[in-house]
C-alpha cells in the first residue's frame, strides 16, 4: 500500500512542484502575440542594437514598459545561447521571476505567522500562488509583470522584520519597490508604499520609534534604485524621458470601463486567492490593525482602486496584485470551514479531473484520428497540422498524471490538503497541455512560417520594407525571424519599394496609392494555419 502523504511538504516535494509547473512550456515554443511577443521583441532589439537604456521594437521606440525585466532576460539569452534558441533562452527569466516570487512569498508567509504555524502558512502561500488560474500561461510568457511580482513578494517578505532590524528591512523593502516600479506599473509598488504608510499610523506594533528609521531607510533606497533608470533616461534623452512620463502615468480607459474588466477579470484570474482573502478579512477583522493583516488588505484595495482609476484593462497587469492578495488569504486557511475547505477540494478535484480527460481526448483524436469528430476538429483549426510522437513527452504527462492521482487519492487530512490538491490541479493540467499539445498550439500560434514565406519572395538586395497596419506584436515577431520594417510613409509613397500590408482573409486592404506611371504589384499572400483574422501581404512597386 501507498504511503500517505503528510502536509506540510518538505523541501524537496516544494520544489520538485514548482518546477513541474515552471519548466513545462517555457522554453518549446515560439514567439506568441500579444505580450510574449513584445517583451521578446525588446530583448531582441536590446541584442542587436546593445541600446539598453532605451527600449525598442524593431528598431522602434517602446516605451510602454520598464526595462528590467528585459535586462535580466538577454543575460539569460546570452548565457543560455549556445544550447537554447534565443527566445526560448530569454524566456528562462520568466521562469526565474516565478520561482523567486514562489520562494519570497513563502518566506513572508513564514515570517508573519505565529511560531507553530510557520512552515504551514508559508506552504499553504506558495501553494495558492502557484494555484492562481492568471499564472496558469502567464508564467510561462515573456512578461515584465512576472518580475514586478517577485518584487512585490520580496517587498513583503522584508516587513516582518520591520520592527526587528528596521535600517535593514527598510533597505530590503524600498530596494524591492524600486525593482517593482523598473519591472511593470508604478500602480503595484505605489500601493504597497501607501499601505506600509499607513500602518505606521494605524497598527500599534509599528507605532515605534523605530518606524522612522524603517520609512526614512525604504524612502532611499526606493527612491535611488527607482529613480536609476528614469534619470539616466532623462539625461541621455530629455524628449524620451517626457514621453515615457507620459506613457506611463497616462489613463488608458475610462473607469467604468477599468471597472468592468476589473471585476469580469479578477473573479477568475485570482482564484482560489480572491475568496480566501475575503474570508480572511472578515473572519479576522478583530485583528485587522495587525501589520501582518492591514498592509496586504490595504494594499489590495489600493491597486484596486488605482486598477479602476488608471488601468489599463490588460490581463497581465493583475499579476502583481496576487501577492498582497495570497498574503492576506493565507492567515484565512485556519479559520476556515470543513465544508468550505471540502468544497473547494473537491471542486478541484473534479474540475481538473475534466480539463485533462479532455486534454488526452484531444491528444489521442489527433494521434489516431479517433474520436473522428474531434479529430476533424483538430484538423480544421490547424490545416496540414501532422501530431508528432513524442515519447518523453507522452511519459512526462503519464507521470504528472500518476503524481496528481496519488496526491488525490493519499493525501492525509489537512488544512493544506485542497490548496495542495487545487495546486497539484494546476500542474496537471498545464503539464499535460503543454506537452501534448504544444505543438499542435504552436503550429497555430507562431509566425515562423510566415516569414520563412515572406522572407522568400523578399527580392535580393531589397533595402527596405514599410508596413501598414502592422501591429505591434507582429512586427516584434517578424523582426526576430529576419524582415525589419518601417512605417508607411503616406507623403513619400515611393521611399520604400516594398510595402507588407496587414489585412484580414476576408477583405483585403488595397495596397498605397503608387502615383502616376507606378503601379503596386503583389509578390505574397499568407497567414499562419487557420487564421481568420491576419492576413499578410507582400507588394512591390513598378513602373
Amino acid at each position: 500500500m501507498l504511503p500517505r502523504i503528510t502536509l506540510p511538504p518538505n523541501n524537496a516535494a516544494l520544489a520538485g512542484l514548482v518546477a513541474l509547473f515552471i519548466v513545462p512550456g517555457l522554453a518549446n515554443h515560439d514567439l506568441w502575440k500579444t505580450q510574449d511577443a513584445i517583451g521578446l521583441g525588446i530583448v531582441h532589439d536590446m541584442a542587436v542594437s546593445g541600446s539598453l537604456l532605451v527600449p525598442h521594437i524593431a528598431g522602434q521606440l517602446w516605451l510602454s514598459d520598464q526595462p528590467l525585466y528585459h535586462w535580466v532576460a538577454l543575460g539569460f539569452a546570452k548565457l543560455f545561447s549556445s544550447f537554447l534558441l534565443f527566445h526560448a533562452a530569454a524566456r528562462l527569466a520568466s521562469g526565474a521571476f516565478v520561482a523567486a516570487a514562489l520562494s519570497l512569498i513563502y518566506l513572508a508567509a513564514r515570517q508573519s505567522s505565529d511560531e507553530e504555524l510557520r512552515r504551514t502558512s508559508g506552504c499553504a502561500a506558495l501553494l495558492m500562488l502557484l494555484g492562481c488560474v492568471g499564472l496558469l500561461v502567464h508564467a510561462h510568457e515573456a512578461l515584465p509583470e512576472l518580475a514586478s511580482l517577485s518584487a512585490m513578494c520580496g517587498a513583503l517578505a522584508a516587513l516582518p522584520y520591520a520592527t526587528q532590524r528596521p535600517l535593514v528591512a527598510g533597505a530590503s523593502f524600498g530596494a524591492a519597490l524600486g525593482l517593482a516600479f523598473l519591472s511593470a506599473t508604478w500602480i503595484a509598488p505605489a500601493s504597497l508604499a501607501l499601505a506600509v504608510v499607513a500602518a505606521h499610523f494605524a497598527c500599534p506594533e509599528w507605532r515605534l520609534q523605530r518606524g522612522a528609521l524603517f520609512l526614512g531607510a525604504a524612502l532611499v533606497a526606493a527612491v535611488v534604485i527607482g529613480a536609476s533608470w528614469p534619470l539616466a533616461l532623462a539625461l541621455r534623452s530629455p524628449d524620451v524621458f517626457t514621453e515615457w512620463r507620459s506613457i506611463v502615468f497616462m489613463r488608458e480607459a475610462p473607469p467604468s470601463v477599468n471597472l468592468r474588466h476589473f471585476v469580469a477579470t479578477a473573479s477568475w484570474f485570482a482564484w482560489p486567492a480572491w475568496p480566501l482573502a475575503a474570508w480572511s478579512a472578515w473572519s479576522l477583522r478583530a485583528r485587522l490593525l495587525e501589520p501582518r493583516l492591514f498592509v496586504p488588505a490595504a494594499t489590495v484595495l489600493a491597486m484596486a482602486l488605482l486598477f479602476i482609476a488608471w488601468g489599463p484593462p490588460q490581463n497581465e497587469n493583475l499579476i502583481p496584485l496576487l501577492a498582497p492578495l495570497v498574503l492576506l488569504a493565507t492567515f484565512g486557511i485556519f479559520t476556515l470551514r470543513r465544508g468550505a475547505s471540502g468544497a473547494l477540494d473537491w471542486f478541484g478535484a473534479l474540475t481538473f479531473a475534466v480539463f485533462a480527460a479532455l486534454v488526452w481526448l484531444g491528444y489521442i483524436a489527433m494521434m489516431t484520428g479517433v474520436p473522428a469528430p474531434v479529430a476533424r476538429n483538430f484538423a480544421r483549426m490547424a490545416p496540414g497540422f501532422v501530431a508528432p510522437l513524442q515519447p518523453f513527452a507522452l511519459a512526462f504527462a503519464l507521470f504528472v498524471a500518476g503524481a496528481w492521482l496519488y496526491l488525490i487519492c493519499c493525501t492525509a487530512a489537512s488544512p493544506l490538503r485542497s490548496l495542495a490538491r487545487w495546486a497539484g490541479g494546476m500542474v496537471l493540467l498545464w503539464g499535460t497541455f503543454a506537452t501534448l499539445w504544444m505543438p499542435w498550439v504552436d503550429y497555430q500560434k507562431s509566425y515562423r512560417g510566415v516569414a520563412l514565406e515572406l522572407r522568400s519572395k523578399l527580392p535580393s538586395g531589397a533595402r527596405c520594407v514599410a508596413s501598414r497596419s502592422l501591429g505591434v506584436s507582429q512586427a516584434a515577431v517578424l523582426d526576430y525571424h529576419g524582415i525589419r520594417t518601417q512605417p508607411y510613409d503616406v507623403l513619400k509613397p515611393g521611399a520604400c519599394p516594398l510595402v507588407l500590408v496587414q489585412g484580414t482573409p476576408q477583405h483585403e486592404r488595397d495596397a498605397p496609392s503608387a502615383g502616376a506611371g507606378h503601379r503596386w504589384v503583389k509578390l505574397a499572400d499568407v497567414g499562419r494555419p487557420g487564421d481568420r483574422a491576419e492576413r499578410y501581404r507582400l507588394y512591390r512597386l513598378e513602373r
